[in-house]
């Protein structure tokens, strides 16, 4: 499993991008989000990726973000019915935040104007994904509306990425808090993330 691409840019359109590691290219499938939020050609790109095996070939997935990854992997392995293609169209047609508040919220209008998510898909997602997003989603959708303290901000994507792993979201928020307060302010996201998986293991 290739799980990110650390190297040079060496080329970016808006739908895939191609890295230089080492001297080996490597072409990522990107969404819009992404693209918005990489450096200029030439420049070093560290990229999380997603790896998809298909019977006749195999697509790598490129992310800037842990959220924009989690959402993905969350879509195409939660949703019946959504593959790789429509969950790249999500990220590009609606950021991840504004995602979890549309499903928490039950907004199938706004998913449903997503390209390639009619209102059947968009009422899919929501049933299927309303228990894993649920209140945490409806709370980050709310708190984007106001200035999150930077401790706040880590808790509340760590407890997202618990949550598009298989955790409850009141179980979620406790383990990262207590993970928090065990090593300190200055952990990461990552270190958070990693310190609840071992306390839930």
């Amino acid at each position: 499993m290739i799980t990110f691409l650390h190297g040079k840019l060496v080329d970016a359109l808006p739908t895939q991008v191609t890295v230089d590691v080492n001297g080996v290219g490597y072409e990522a499938l990107i969404p819009l989000s992404s693209y918005d939020k990489l450096p200029s050609p030439g420049q070093e790109v560290r990229l999380l990726t997603h790896l998809a095996v298909r019977e006749d070939a195999h697509v790598l997935y490129g992310f800037m973000t842990t959220a924009e990854r989690e959402l993905f992997r969350l879509l195409i392995n939660t949703v019946s019915g959504i593959g790789p293609k429509i969950a790249l169209n999500i990220l590009s047609g609606m950021n991840a935040r504004a995602f979890r508040g549309a499903v928490a919220n039950g907004d199938v209008q706004a998913l449903s104007q997503i390209s390639g998510v009619g209102k059947k898909t968009a009422e899919r997602i929501v049933v299927e994904l309303k228990d894993r997003i649920g209140a945490a989603g409806a709370w980050e959708a709310i708190s984007e509306q106001r200035a999150l303290s930077p401790e706040d901000q880590k808790v509340n994507d760590a407890a997202l990425a618990l949550v598009a792993l298989g955790f409850k979201q009141i179980e979620a928020h406790d383990t990262v808090r207590a993970a928090l307060s065990a090593l300190g302010p200055k952990a990461t996201v990552e270190d958070l993330v990693r310190a609840s998986l071992k306390k839930g293991a």
